[in-house]
């Protein structure tokens, strides 16, 4: 059985990551926006509150004082939409459950629904997050394999690795074919730049390949290398070097450096799993999610959750569409 090459890995990677996130977001605040729904509809006795305090938070969400039936008051903080109507001083209708010993308060006013969209509407965010994720490695595959099954030409290509002038994604490092005429090998023609396959590693110069493009415009193409590997490109056909990438020399070759320290047949450390730095990726989005919930939310428990889960999944999706490269 033919294994799936390192461009599809990341992409299954990538893919399956968004999904799943996707999936504990959705799962963990519909649950919650149900169990709120639930409740509220239980709500049915009323009672009036008089809001104590406007304008809270990025919000404007307001603080309310209330009382029962059995007399006990409440202080409860609600998130409106009608700021204007709902100010110091003024009444708020309560609904609440009569059969709990501490009932909780929820807005009388149908149109009040600040609390139920604040956990529909990620999860809305998060499904278009999601799909735009998707249809990005979708288009991907498509393109690739629709330029695949164009007539090739022979060319000559060579390898060039780069690191991006401004770093904003996870990885920094890419890699780039020098694309030439078979008669003009030393007269580079385009540039294409490609996820990386292990067959770029030690490549030395100049070979001979077969390049696959749909049309003569700006469009990518793949190039086949002469075992039938097939190397995925990335952006456009550039018929100019790169301007915001710094290329090494053509003459440098990506080596281990542990061939330069270690005599011959040293016995060496396995080279570190090419997923890890997905799982370090997904690791600090989910720290950066959580804090940025607490901090945002006042400490909300569920906030926090639901930041984790969606940080996990836009740091890992992220690191997955950069073209990592080991």
């Amino acid at each position: 059985m033919r294994h799936p090459g390192p461009a599809l890995r990341v992409a299954l990677l990538g893919v399956a990551t968004t999904l799943t996130g996707f999936a504990l977001l959705a799962a963990w605040l519909g649950a919650h926006a149900y169990a709120y729904d639930s409740a509220r509809e239980r709500a049915t006795a009323r009672a009036g509150g008089v809001v104590v305090a406007d304008g809270i938070g990025d919000e404007d969400d307001i603080r309310v004082r209330w009382r029962d039936r059995a007399c006990h008051e409440h202080v409860q903080r609600f998130g409106i939409y009608d700021t204007g109507r709902y100010t110091t001083g003024r009444p708020f209708p309560i609904a609440y459950d009569p059969h709990q010993a501490d009932p909780r308060g929820f807005p009388a006013d149908p149109d009040e629904t600040a609390a139920e969209d604040d956990l529909l509407v990620p999860i809305f965010l998060a499904g278009v997050f999601a799909a735009t994720v998707c249809g990005v490695w979708a288009r991907r595959g498509l393109r690739f394999h629709r330029t695949a099954r164009r007539p090739g030409r022979a060319m000559t290509a060579a390898v060039r690795c780069g690191d991006r002038r401004s770093a904003t994604v996870w990885q920094a490092q890419t890699s780039w074919l020098v694309l030439a005429e078979p008669e003009r090998p030393g007269d580079p023609v385009a540039w294409q730049r490609v996820m990386w396959h292990p067959l770029l590693d030690g490549w030395s110069g100049p070979v001979t390949v077969t390049v696959h493009q749909r049309s003569r415009a700006r469009g990518p193409v793949v190039v086949a290398l002469a075992d039938g590997t097939r190397l995925v490109p990335l952006g456009r056909l550039r018929r100019r070097p790169p301007g915001h990438v710094l290329l090494d020399e053509p003459e440098a070759v990506r080596v281990d450096l542990r061939d330069s320290f270690l005599p011959a047949r040293t016995a060496t450390w396995p080279a570190r799993p090419w997923w890890r730095p997905g799982a370090l990726a997904a690791t600090v989005g989910a720290l950066v999610g959580a804090v940025a919930g607490v901090v945002l939310t006042g400490g909300s428990g569920i906030a926090a959750v639901a930041f984790a889960l969606g940080g996990t999944s836009v740091f890992a999706a992220s690191w997955a569409l950069s073209a990592p490269q080991p």
